[in-house]
């Protein structure tokens, strides 16, 4: 099992564009329609399946939203963070 970050290490390590909300890490991508959406999110979730690690996707016309915990750590971990960084790649 991953290891919880501390607060300070969430603080330092959290990626452009995300915030935390608790017990996870929030982002809001947005898009010019919602296809564009559906389409980030089915790579979003094909990259989510090769890390074995699935975030809460909400898509609405031109956003999705990501929600990223470890539910078995109980919290965020360095694999949130590495996950996030990795959307963030794929959106830009």
């Amino acid at each position: 099992m991953a290891d919880l970050l501390s607060d300070e290490e969430i603080e330092e390590k959290l990626p452009k564009g995300w915030n935390r909300e608790g017990t996870e890490i929030v982002r809001t991508y947005e898009f010019d329609s919602y296809l564009d959406g559906v389409g980030f999110a089915a790579g979003a979730g094909g990259v989510a399946e090769d890390a074995w690690h699935h975030p809460e996707i909400t898509i609405t016309y031109g956003s999705v939203e990501v929600r990223l915990t470890t539910h078995d750590a109980g919290g965020i971990t360095e694999n949130d963070m590495q996950l996030a960084e990795r959307f963030n790649d794929i959106y830009e």
